[in-house]
C-alpha cells in the first residue's frame, strides 16, 4: 500500500515535482492509481492502470499532461529507462507520457516526443509583452478596446459550462462523469491552494470566457478553458493570458501552457513569447492479431 505522506514528500522534495503528482490529484483523476518505488520514497512514478474486455492497459487520465519518474536526487536516462523497464508486463498496452526531465533514447523506438509550450516569468511585464509576436499584440489591443474585465470571483461550474455549450459539443469523448470529475478536482486544488479561476466579461457584464490555472512547483499549468465560440473577435482568451502573466512577472513561476501538439494552438501559445519544450511518452502495443482490433476499441 502506498504511504501518501511519504509520497506527498517525495513531490514536494523532487527537484521535477508537479501539480499532476500529489497524492489528492491522482486520487481524482484516477482513484486506482498504483506506483513504482523506489527505496524509501527517493524517486517515485505514478502508474495509471485499467482493465477492460479482460485486458490490462495503461493510458495517460484526463487532466493530466505529464507524469513519469520523481526524483529528490539526480536523474538520467538509464534511471528513468529501469522505471520504465519495471512497468509490469501485464500492461500488454501502455501509453503513458513522462515528464520533460525523464530524458529518454527515442533511438529503442518506444517513445514517441510531444511539445509543450512554457514561459519564464522572472522578467517585468514591459519585457515579457515585448516578447509577444505582432498577431498577440494586435488581439491584445483588439480585447482592450472592447472593454474587456477580469472577474476572479467566475465560479469554475460557469467554465466548465461555457466550454461544454461551445467546443464541448464536438468532443464525444466527453461524458458527464468527466466535467464531474474536472469539477472535483478543481474543488479540491482551490482547497490545497494549488488552483486558481479567471473569468473574462464584455462590456455588459457576460462572462465570455474563462480559464482553470493550477499552481504548484513554482509553475502556473494553464489546464481547462471554456470560451464564448459567438464573441470569439473580442479575443477574450489572449486578454485572459496576458493578464495572468502581468500578475505573476517578475516571480519564479514558469508559465505553462500545457500544449499543444495541435499546430494552431501551438502558434497562438508562442505568440505570448513562448518556448518550446519537448517530453516522452511511453507507447506500445505487445497485443496480436484480432486482440489489436479490441486495442483500437479500448482507445476510444
Amino acid at each position: 500500500m502506498i504511504d501518501k505522506r511519504r509520497w506527498d514528500d517525495c513531490i514536494a522534495n523532487s527537484f521535477n515535482g508537479s501539480v499532476y503528482a500529489w497524492s489528492w490529484y491522482l486520487d481524482i483523476v484516477h482513484p486506482d492509481w498504483e506506483a513504482l518505488i523506489e527505496n524509501d520514497y527517493e524517486r517515485v512514478m505514478p502508474l495509471t492502470p485499467s482493465r477492460k474486455f479482460g485486458l490490462s492497459y495503461m493510458f495517460q487520465p484526463f487532466f493530466v499532461q505529464q507524469l513519469g519518474v520523481y526524483s529528490q536526487s539526480s536523474l538520467n536516462d538509464e534511471i528513468v529507462e529501469s522505471f520504465v523497464n519495471s512497468i509490469p508486463k501485464k500492461y500488454r498496452v501502455v501509453r503513458y507520457r513522462l515528464n520533460e526531465y525523464n530524458k529518454v533514447d527515442y533511438i529503442l523506438g518506444i517513445y514517441e516526443s510531444h511539445r509543450n509550450v512554457e514561459l519564464d516569468l522572472i522578467y517585468d511585464y514591459q519585457t515579457l509583452k515585448s516578447n509577444y509576436n505582432g498577431n498577440t499584440k494586435r488581439n491584445l489591443a483588439k480585447a482592450e478596446a472592447s472593454q474587456l474585465t477580469i472577474d476572479k470571483d467566475i465560479k469554475p461550474e460557469t467554465i466548465i459550462k461555457l466550454f461544454a455549450e461551445n467546443r464541448g459539443k464536438d468532443v464525444s469523448h466527453w461524458k458527464e462523469k468527466e466535467y464531474k470529475r474536472l469539477l472535483d478536482l478543481i474543488d479540491t486544488a482551490i482547497y490545497h491552494e494549488s488552483c486558481f479561476v479567471c473569468g473574462v466579461n464584455d462590456v455588459e457584464g457576460r462572462t465570455i470566457a474563462g480559464g482553470v490555472f493550477m499552481c504548484s512547483h513554482d509553475r502556473i499549468i494553464f489546464l481547462f478553458s471554456g470560451c464564448d465560440e459567438s464573441q470569439k473577435h473580442k479575443h477574450a482568451l489572449t486578454f485572459m493570458l496576458n493578464n495572468v502573466i502581468k500578475e505573476f512577472s517578475e516571480s519564479s513561476y514558469v508559465f505553462d501552457f500545457e500544449g499543444s501538439d495541435n499546430e494552431g494552438l501551438a502558434r497562438f501559445y508562442k505568440g505570448f513569447g513562448g518556448k518550446e519544450v519537448s517530453y516522452p511518452e511511453v507507447k506500445y502495443n505487445r497485443l496480436r492479431g484480432i486482440l489489436k482490433l479490441v486495442c483500437k476499441i479500448i482507445g476510444k
